[in-house]
């Protein structure tokens, strides 16, 4: 280790090195053959449901300039199991120590992805922000918020993150902030006094008190001022979440505060949502997003030297996928057959004899995920 952190050189990772040991004596076994074929290898989902594709970019940058074509849906597909989301063609060394990282890269950005889009799915219009970067090592905190982002979530937390991709980092307190004024009054106080104006003023009310009481503390010190109030950790409070929050909100607004929202974080999944979204104007999503399991993708070799071939379990022959844009209903079909009627190839070409050529689009990729997720409602899925 050459530096402070446990963190992998961005070398050894072009050099191939951040692969599983077999590769690399595959490799030797092979040269040493004299056995090099032309290979088509795709990377599917083998069984669940539907996933978002994440970590193309990251593929591609690791494949550019080696004598190779690569064909991907794009970043932010919705895909299905048994297709095809990334497909490489080219002599099989040219890319055999790669697999490892590749598969590292699209499993673990489409886990997260997939997992922000289930959460957005059913908030719907209710914005959700993701503060998950703190349950996972601070190297992957710009992967982290790029995949929540891409996948649909409306905001991320994290500073460096958002000063990369380009996204003005949301947040509220910490209960450390009341804590250390020891009266949430004061710290209350001190937040709307130091704190640009550009920012909303939302008060976290859950510290001492009971959250109506802290509520009414925020709402009496800022008045109409406050934008919203946060409650945090509901899963260590005694009572139902859901009659706290309409009670608190009945308080509220007979006090003249109908116009101040609430924003709920701590521990929040899709059932929370669903039970929470008709009385409550926010989430604050993290764990659940940030240590969203790897989509379980894996590369096979379905063709070689142009005749199909693959390992039981799975399908033989280069494919691509035909889309009814309409329904998001597929079709898969092997490359040489007759395209489908009225429906759109995703299998596209993102590398042509190691050059890039394709541009990526974090903001393009979303409005995909969006758009895709709105169909889903209208199937009401």
């Amino acid at each position: 280790m050459t530096g402070k952190f446990f963190i992998i050189d961005e070398r050894d990772i072009l050099d191939g090195l951040t692969t599983d040991v077999y590769f690399l004596r595959t490799e030797e076994i092979l040269k040493n053959k004299n056995i090099n074929p032309y290979v088509v290898a795709e990377v599917t989902l083998s069984d669940g449901d539907w996933g978002i594709l994440a970590g193309v970019e990251e593929s591609c940058k690791l494949l550019e300039g080696k004598p190779i074509d690569v064909y991907a849906m794009d970043e932010g597909t919705l895909f299905y199991p048994k297709e095809p989301v990334f497909q490489i063609c080219g002599k099989y060394l040219d890319f055999a120590r790669y697999e490892t990282a590749i598969l590292g890269f699209l499993c673990h950005s489409s886990g997260i992805a997939t997992k922000a889009a289930k959460i957005k799915l059913v908030a719907g219009n209710l914005p959700v922000v993701s503060f998950g970067s703190r349950r996972q090592h601070p190297m992957l905190a710009l992967l982290i918020e790029r995949c929540a982002y891409m996948g649909g979530m409306d905001g991320i937390s994290n500073v460096a993150a958002g000063k990369i991709i380009g996204i003005e980092p949301t947040g509220t307190m910490p209960h450390t902030l009341i804590i250390c004024f020891g009266d949430q009054k004061e710290a209350f106080k001190a937040f709307d006094e130091v704190i640009s104006k550009d920012v909303k003023r939302i008060c976290l009310c859950d510290t001492y008190l009971d959250e109506k009481a802290e509520a009414l503390i925020a709402f009496e010190t800022l008045s109409d001022k406050l934008d919203y109030i946060r409650f945090d950790s509901p899963a260590s409070r005694k009572g139902n979440f859901k009659k706290i929050i309409e009670e608190v909100r009945w308080e509220l607004n007979i006090r003249g505060g109908g116009d101040v929202k609430i924003f709920v974080s701590g521990g929040i999944d899709e059932p929370d949502i669903l039970e929470l979204r008709d009385v409550v104007d926010g989430f604050g999503v993290g764990s659940s997003v940030s240590n969203a399991m790897a989509i379980n993708l894996a590369l096979d070799l379905v063709e070689k030297e142009g005749i199909p071939c693959a390992k039981r379990g799975k399908y033989g022959g280069r494919k691509q996928v035909y889309r009814n844009l309409d329904d998001l209903n597929d079709e898969i079909k092997l490359e040489r057959e007759e395209e489908s009627e009225n429906r759109k190839a995703l299998l596209l070409p993102v590398i042509k004899n190691g050059k890039i050529v394709t541009d990526f689009s974090l903001q393009r990729s979303r409005q995909k995920v969006l758009e895709q997720l709105e169909k889903f409602r209208e199937k009401d899925l």
